[in-house]
């Protein structure tokens, strides 16, 4: 399990230290990044040529990544905007009014419905099918933009990516290396996920009422305006204004739900997850805001298509653009850094951070104890890729380490390695993992990430902890 670190690892460690630092701070980070891009490229191609160009390239890097969920992101407001425009998205969600009628219910109504939803179709497309529809209702009962974020975020990429129970996609990875059936992570990790869960959920809530209430809140909208505003946009005001008769705008209030329910049962007959159930989303996005524009826009529909795209990729890119910088950097610490600048590392090295995150494991001391606060930064540091999902493996090699040199339950510490790495790079602490909850909100990734910070952390103690005395 031994590793030899390089130079190239302690310069990303000291980029990551201080990028966190700045962070919580609430100090921009993207000339950092840069820096630390140049810095590792200098190290790696020992040319000033190859530093330079590597800046470059690992912004395209980062772009290709992200580029579905700018994409999915940038289509949805897209369709958000025509439907606002039209009163069709306030006839859609009415009848939500009758049963979300205060801040505390929005949040955990909007958190519920997340969880439930990200369980069959993971987060992303969770976001896109249910953030358009209930932050109208979320808003009109109080909840800030930025609070129903932290519900979509904590329920949805926290809770249920980090169970994972109806897809197993994180179980299977992490009971894989650690070399134990699948049955036996998702049953260990059930008690942590339920305490994580509690926890960051309630804290997070607490803290929103605490700030709200001292006048200490800080919504974080992009353009300072309302959630609702920012989808709804400006452009669409110019010409002859968009026109619907109320038994029309019924008909697709009811229609419009109804090619996302059958989406939902597309994705779970065809068994589409990830990717391919976020492109089907997108695309019945793009039909319907053709046949609505179409239908209200009449004879200028053709060009006010074109509008409404432009529109949402204007959001989207506006969203995105200072986070790539930032994901460049973090992704030099897993398959970039080889794509871009080859055999660099040693032969068995598995990426920068896994590196550090194996060399954690080799210099502290082997007792159940230990092993479970080891586990839970292991996994921590290997989510700062911001995937969440490619450290889970080396979560689990590493607890069966732990569990055979100290006879604690394997299970459990690869369990808790598991909840530990998608909690921090699955989506609620790292800002271009966060991206989808955000962007529909309107509110600004940096401020969502500093909102869950303190939660998500209370919430991996007090798991720690647990899991100290369930090993």
């Amino acid at each position: 399990m031994g590793i030899s670190l390089m130079g190239i690892h302690y310069v990303y460690l000291a980029f990551i230290v201080l990028i966190l630092a700045l962070m919580i701070r609430r100090r921009d980070t993207t000339m950092i990044c840069v820096t630390g891009i140049f810095a590792l490229g200098l190290l790696a191609a020992q040319t000033l040529v190859g530093s330079v160009s590597g800046v470059f390239n690992s912004f395209i890097y980062a772009t290709k990544e992200l580029m579905g969920t700018i994409m999915i992101i940038s289509i949805i407001v897209a369709m958000s905007r025509v439907l606002i425009n039209t009163g069709i998205n306030e006839t859609m969600v009415a009848p939500l009014t009758r049963f979300i009628k205060t801040p505390a219910m929005a949040f955990w109504g909007i958190g519920l419905i997340m969880m439930l939803t990200s369980f069959f179709f993971w987060p992303s497309p969770a976001v896109a099918l249910i953030g358009a529809v209930l932050l109208p209702v979320a808003a009109r009962v109080g909840l800030p933009a930025l609070g129903a974020a932290v519900a979509m975020n904590l329920f949805g990429h926290g809770i249920a990516l980090s169970g994972d129970y109806i897809i197993q996609g994180a179980p299977k990875l992490t009971a894989d290396a650690a070399g134990i059936p699948v049955a036996s992570v998702m049953q260990a990790s059930l008690p942590l996920v339920v305490i994580m869960g509690l926890v960051t959920t309630v804290a997070a809530f607490w803290m929103m009422r605490r700030d709200m209430k001292n006048g200490t809140w800080r919504d974080g909208l992009l353009a300072e305006r309302s959630a609702a505003g920012a989808l709804r946009g400006s452009d669409s005001e110019e010409g002859t204004p968009p026109a619907l008769s109320p038994a029309v705008r019924r008909w697709l209030a009811v229609i419009i739900p109804l090619l996302f329910l059958a989406d939902v049962a597309a994705m779970s007959a065809l068994k589409l997850q990830g990717g391919d159930a976020t492109a089907l989303v997108g695309g019945t996005a793009v039909l319907i805001l053709v046949v609505v524009t179409l239908l209200a826009h009449r004879n200028q529909g053709l060009e006010k298509v074109t509008s409404y795209m432009i529109d949402g990729f204007v959001f989207g890119f506006k969203v995105f653009g200072p986070v790539i910088p930032i994901a460049a950097f973090f992704y030099l610490g897993d398959a970039a850094f080889t794509e871009l600048y080859g055999a660099v590392l040693p032969e068995t090295s598995h990426g920068i951070v896994n590196d550090l995150g194996v060399a954690l494991a080799g210099i502290v001391p082997l007792n159940g104890a230990v092993g479970a606060v080891t586990l839970t930064i292991t996994g921590a540091i290997t989510g700062l890729d911001g995937s969440g999902f490619s450290g889970i493996s080396l979560a689990g090699s590493i607890a069966q380490l732990f569990a055979t040199a100290t006879g604690s339950d394997a299970a459990t510490l690869t369990a808790l390695g598991q909840v530990a790495a998608i909690w921090v790079g699955g989506g609620t602490l790292v800002p271009w993992a966060l991206i989808p909850a955000a962007a529909i909100c309107g509110v600004s990734p940096f401020e969502l990430a500093r909102r869950n910070l303190k939660p998500v952390l209370i919430g991996l103690l007090v798991t720690t902890a647990a899991a100290v005395f369930l090993i």
